[in-house]
């Protein structure tokens, strides 16, 4: 009786480990074994327990910058909820020429460490790697390494505030989120890419095969498929970035796949594959017209299992994207003028192609990898459901202050009116508002749909005006377009109701 009551007693906490880290030795050591030869540089490489903490982290990029201070610079962008200062690196030359931006960050969810790691990984080698120094003569390289400190440090998805950093990129709620976008709009990136971990171990992938599966994949890539997006750039990126990434990835025997989630529609369970969600980094950085991907390596709930092998696969692709945008350089600047240059009409709402396909797992009985029969869900094939024409302009009344700070953090341009002045614009009158019953993200979600017509309006002095026709615009669409999922209506960042006039106008040819 002792014993089986000590059992009880240990039992909560063996289930918490395994929770954990449910993944056996024989799964790392068959499809993920670890790379012993990474050299132990950066603060978690050194120890063997735990991640980079706040002043490990503060440490060893003050020490970067004593010893090359002619390469690296750092500084802070404000702080997090709690308080704490939140550090930008930015390496650069002076040599001659103009040069490709390049904006990395990882940690935007706390919990995924190696997103983390494999950037201060980068940052030594590109300092200390004669092979790489190179790179930075045609390259001016912008860094956030830790996004989401407060959540980082209690190794948590969400910041202090317990918002998701990567849901907030159009509402902008959380602390830290227009801190970064002022940051990244400030250094105008030609480039982007978003470091995270995705979770192996899957509710919904317990119940497939016959005793549960796990991800096959060290890494997964989510590009585009928002139509907002130029679709030269969006092939542009696929193409010209991804697939030579992908070569690399397969030199090094690191096995890679679309980004796919799980979801359940109707009690079957579905594979999200892509994105053209303007709520997080992926789509949100395309629609400002530059070369974005977000990067999902193998990692959360697992530990520190196969940590080097997660890091080196982050700095792997790191490292091939700054290659390519060296290459690139010139061609890499018309690409996004000629995205910039776009004329098509917009795209309002849009719906994913669903179809039967394969994927690839690992089967947790046999300890084999095999194929199953699945339904996708793909972003990369979207149909538009609503389109409208090319705005010249939007205007805003001079009560919407608070939106205008929010398009304003993306360095778009935004004319304040000094006088009264009439405008034949297009006006949205709300026909329906559906409010969500629970709140998401602590906003109270909206589905509308409107109903335009053409009047011309006096608008007074201090009203705004959004030129469409500047670069990184194709945001705007996503942002001020009531019907679009993630705009400040949808959002319940601009409240409404049906039979309302929104104080958002249409400038049209």
């Amino acid at each position: 009786m002792k014993r089986f009551t000590r059992f009880l007693w240990i039992l909560p906490g063996l289930l918490l480990m395994s929770q954990f880290n449910p993944q056996s030795s024989r799964i790392t050591d068959t499809f993920f074994p670890e790379k012993h030869d990474l050299p132990e540089v950066t603060p978690a490489l050194k120890k063997q327990k735990g991640f980079t903490d706040y002043e490990e982290l503060n440490v060893f990029l003050q020490d970067l910058c004593a010893k090359f201070p002619n390469q690296i610079s750092l500084s802070y962008i404000g702080s997090t909820k709690k308080g704490l200062a939140i550090p930008l690196v930015q390496l650069k030359s002076n040599s001659p020429g103009p040069k490709v931006r390049v904006w990395m960050q990882g940690g935007l969810h706390g919990d995924e460490p190696a997103s983390t790691e494999a950037l201060l990984y980068l940052l030594h080698q590109l300092l200390h790697d004669p092979t790489l120094t190179n790179l930075l003569q045609k390259i001016d390289l912008a860094v956030l390494p830790m996004a989401n400190i407060d959540g980082y440090l209690k190794q948590t998805r969400n910041n202090a505030e317990n918002l998701d950093l990567n849901r907030d990129q159009t509402k902008l709620m959380a602390t830290e989120s227009a801190l970064f976008k002022k940051a990244f709009s400030a250094f105008k990136p030609h480039v982007a890419l978003d470091f995270h971990e995705f979770r192996p171990y899957r509710r919904d992938f317990a119940k497939m095969s016959t005793f549960g599966v796990t991800s096959a994949y060290d890494v997964m890539f989510l590009y585009s498929g928002n139509l907002n997006v130029p679709a030269y750039l969006r092939t542009y990126t696929q193409e010209v970035f991804l697939k030579p990434t992908l070569a690399q990835l397969d030199q090094h025997k690191l096995t890679h796949h679309d980004y796919v989630s799980t979801d359940t529609y109707q009690g079957e369970i579905h594979f999200n594959q892509g994105s053209n969600n303007a709520r997080s980094s992926a789509t949100n950085f395309a629609l400002q017209n530059i070369v974005s991907t977000l990067v999902e390596v193998r990692g959360v709930g697992i530990g520190r299992t196969s940590f080097k092998r997660r890091i080196f696969t982050g700095y792997l692709v790191a490292q091939a994207y700054l290659n390519i945008a060296a290459s690139e350089g010139e061609r890499l600047l018309t690409a996004l003028e000629k995205a910039d240059a776009s004329t098509d009409n917009i795209t309002v709402s849009s719906k994913k192609h669903i179809y039967a396909g394969k994927l690839d797992f690992i089967d947790l009985e046999k300890t084999e990898r095999i194929a199953l029969d699945v339904t996708l869900r793909d972003a990369w094939q979207s149909k538009a459901t609503l389109s409208r024409s090319r705005p010249v302009a939007y205007l805003l009344e001079a009560s919407q202050s608070v939106l205008v700070a929010k398009i304003e953090a993306y360095g778009l341009q935004v004319q304040r009116l000094d006088t009264p002045q009439a405008f034949k614009v297009e006006q949205y009158t709300v026909q329906n508002n559906q409010r969500a019953a629970e709140k998401y993200e602590k906003m109270t979600l909206q589905e509308v749909t409107t109903t335009l017509s053409t009047l011309t309006k006096t608008f007074e002095a201090g009203s705004f005006y959004i030129p469409v026709n500047q670069a990184g615009s194709p945001i705007l669409f996503e942002l001020l377009e009531p019907e679009a999922p993630n705009s400040f209506v949808s959002f319940g960042v601009l409240p409404t109701k049906a039979g309302e006039i929104l104080p958002i106008y249409r400038l049209t040819p």
